[in-house]
């Protein structure tokens, strides 16, 4: 098995953060999350708790990274063996598309978790109607190297909107836009909510969501194949209704995870009715089969698979595991 193999040391402390001793016949799994001032950080922590909780010989700890694109570069490398990616992304990544032009690569799906409309959160005194109002203005499209910051770039191209573009973490974005440094950024909800990091600002620094016009969504329905158009309601205290894109949030491993430790994982996270859901309430609306069948992009890891087949789940040809695994 090719496993990351942590230092000694390192295997230990995780094994102490888990709850338990480390021993040499411990399978050990890294985790790759994204900023931990986001929402979606939690969700992974909570699931590294329940792999160390309910599959016996396997460790499982949790770094914090730069989300989707930096994930995929991590398990590309050996770095970590699984963790957060966008439906969208990913199936670029498996066809060697647009950010991997060329150089295609595999992180075969184990399961989706939750949609994900990118929410253009702005400060409401910035006088920003529109996604026009943007031009020249100093934005961030979220967080360096993830999913939300490589789509919302490409999405604005498509709309010939040109912000002035700032990059940075969630956490230096969050303090920019409240020291009114930047007008506003784009942020991942937590389902139809706005994300943990949108609430914290919008506690002291009211915000709004810019939506798109009805002939921007037309666009991206029409030219932006990978992506959903997403009418929301009720995303946060004062909030308007808006439309915007939108993809969903998975959980990917690489193609050497072994398919016994696959089938293992995506049976305790489909199973579980509390750990996932205590770190990220919005999941007690969504069958997580269910949106896996209907979001998946890209085939799924034989051990997901064989999982989700003894269940009964029809999947969908595209989603087949490759037959190299």
């Amino acid at each position: 098995m090719k496993y990351f193999k942590a230092p000694l040391a390192a295997v230990a402390t995780m094994a102490v953060l888990a709850g338990g001793s480390a021993t040499a016949q411990d399978t050990r799994l890294l985790i790759g999350s994204t900023s931990a001032s986001s929402s979606q950080y939690g969700y992974f922590v909570a699931l590294g708790q329940l792999i160390n909780d309910t599959i016996p010989d396997v460790t499982a700890s949790v770094a914090e990274t730069g989300a989707t694109m930096d994930n995929l570069r991590r398990m590309k490398r050996g770095q970590v063996n699984m963790g957060l990616v966008t439906t969208n992304i990913i199936e670029h990544a498996y066809s060697g598309t647009q950010e991997f032009d060329g150089a295609p690569q595999e992180a075969p799906l184990l399961w989706v978790y939750a949609p994900a409309p990118q929410n253009v959160v702005v400060r409401a005194d910035a006088e920003i109607a529109t996604l026009e109002d943007l031009n020249g203005k100093r934005f961030n499209p979220g967080i360096r190297g993830s999913a939300t910051e490589a789509t919302a770039e490409a999405v604005l191209a498509k709309l010939g909107i040109t912000p002035d573009i700032v990059r940075g973490s969630t956490t230096d974005v969050v303090d920019m836009i409240k020291d009114n440094r930047v007008v506003g950024y784009v942020k991942s909800g937590a389902g139809n909510r706005l994300d943990a990091s949108s609430l914290d600002i919008n506690t002291f620094t009211p915000v709004q969501v810019v939506s798109l016009s009805d002939a921007q969504a037309e666009t991206i329905r029409t030219e932006m194949k990978d992506l959903s158009v997403v009418s929301i309601k009720d995303a946060g205290e004062g909030i308007a209704p808006y439309m915007t894109w939108s993809f969903a949030l998975a959980v990917s491993a690489t193609p050497e995870m072994d398919e016994d430790t696959a089938y293992q994982i995506t049976k305790a996270a489909m199973e579980d009715e509390t750990v996932q859901r205590n770190a990220l309430p919005s999941l007690a609306a969504y069958n997580l089969a269910e949106l896996t069948m209907e979001y998946g992009t890209v085939p799924l890891h034989p051990g997901a698979a064989r999982y989700f087949a003894e269940m009964g789940y029809d999947i969908p040809d595209h989603m087949q595991p490759a037959a190299t695994h």
